[in-house]
């Protein structure tokens, strides 16, 4: 071990110090600096103004600087900013969690406020494996897909198998994989979605009875596979015939992204427990919720220690984002911004629809505001992220698929915008 010594700790002071990015080579510097945004527009540090395609990455559901969130936050601060909910509780956190159980469809009326989805998938983790305890079983097994995402902690890594999300962490816990059966532009069918369902049944009958399955109703960065109608009404139906809990993780695609309040609205059913963040404060501040049924937490009543959960944030449920998130759900209501991301989504995939047959395009596919332009190599879809950026198009190109997803608030026009310099992007692929 190094010993910090006057000498080394003047030299360390006096080195060169940056900003060290995440997910980023350490040597890559950043292509772009932003410094204002408004509405579903950035600007660059050299003052160009660009159309942001994918919401200052996927956060901002009401756009960016919208003027009600901001006097929602100023005006919480002036009256109290935060206080550990260890130690008490407040309005804007009371208010803002029964806002969730009128939206939340079923008996999901009780919810964890923390600060981002990664805490909100290891807080659903060691939800669902006290649960069981709590009723006298030690199940611990969880199953999840092979492409999800599910966060940054060494919990949420463990459920992916991602190949960038991969660590050789040490007492890996146990989760079973479930490959997609085929490409995701063949998996939007009958035939996928009972391959797919045929995959999860093999799963939950083989070894321990299964703690939870886990799964997002589109795969956000596993490439935003969009699943076939049906898939999640069928995994209801499995979980409940082998009594497992089912998570959803809505992190990406909760609060009005696919066009419907919440991903699995689309099958109209009712998970167990549901991990929600980024749309829920616009990117504003950070905020998550893991919302489950009361059946599940009546049982912590049982529960060793302190007979409630054994999890938690200094600053979850900060008052000012709770506060941001209440005044998120009036604007999406008043706005009626999840019936805009439905209608303005199938219209730029509508507008795009004329390079389905273009030679290095293999497909277009999308829900709501979640567009995915598949190419045929990754340098292809960066090129058209290049070429977009080029044209004043902000959008993202992950491993051979450029995902776009700009805020709920896109007007009409910005998005015959979007789809026109996206044109000229893929254009230029010849």
């Amino acid at each position: 071990m190094t010993r910090l010594t006057e000498g080394n700790a003047m030299s360390r002071s006096t080195s060169s110090s940056s900003l060290w990015r995440p997910w980023t080579p350490v040597t890559q510097q950043a292509d772009l600096q932003i410094t204002e945004a408004r509405g579903c527009r950035v600007r660059g540090a050299d003052g160009t103004w660009y159309l942001d395609g994918i919401s200052g990455v996927l956060n901002v559901s009401c756009g960016h600087g919208h003027p009600r969130l901001i006097e929602a936050a100023v005006d919480q601060m002036q009256r109290l900013v935060h206080y550990d909910p260890m130690a008490a509780s407040h309005q804007p956190a009371e208010t803002l969690a029964r806002r969730i159980a009128e939206i939340m469809p079923g008996d999901l009326n009780e919810s964890l406020l923390i600060n981002s989805g990664s805490e909100g998938i290891e807080a659903a983790l060691k939800i669902c494996w006290q649960y069981w305890r709590h009723l006298g079983e030690n199940r611990e097994r969880i199953i999840s897909l092979e492409a999800g995402y599910h966060g940054t902690t060494a919990l949420g890594q463990e459920l992916s198998r991602l190949p960038f999300t991969l660590n050789d962490w040490p007492n890996r816990f146990p989760v079973d994989h479930v490959a997609l059966p085929m490409e995701p532009r063949a998996l939007r069918t009958a035939e996928g979605a009972e391959a797919l369902l045929g995959l999860f049944s093999q799963a939950l009958k083989s070894g321990t009875p299964a703690a939870a399955v886990i799964v997002e109703p589109l795969l956000g960065l596993g490439g935003c596979t969009v699943f076939p109608e049906g898939f999640l009404a069928g995994l209801r139906r499995l979980c409940d015939e082998y009594g497992t809990l089912l998570i959803l993780d809505e992190i990406f695609t909760g609060f009005g992204r696919t066009g419907r309040m919440f991903g699995f609205d689309h099958d109209g059913i009712t998970p167990d427990i549901v991990v929600t963040s980024k749309g829920i404060s616009s990117g504003l501040v950070p905020l998550a919720a893991v919302t489950a049924t009361t059946a599940i937490k009546e049982t912590f009543r049982n529960a060793p220690v302190v007979q409630g959960l054994r999890y938690g944030h200094t600053t979850g449920g900060h008052a000012v984002a709770a506060a941001v998130a209440k005044a998120v759900l009036d604007v999406m209501d008043e706005e009626k911004l999840v019936e805009n991301a439905a209608a303005q989504g199938a219209g730029i995939r509508s507008g795009l629809d004329a390079f389905r047959a273009h030679p290095k395009i293999t497909d277009i596919r999308g829900l709501g505001l979640v567009i995915a332009i598949e190419a045929d190599s990754p340098e292809s879809a960066e090129a058209i992220a290049t070429g977009a950026m080029d044209n004043g198009l902000l959008v993202r190109a992950e491993r051979g698929v450029v995902r776009i997803a700009p805020p709920l608030t896109i007007t009409t026009d910005e998005s015959i915008e979007l789809v026109d310099k996206l044109s000229r992007a893929i254009a230029t692929l010849g």
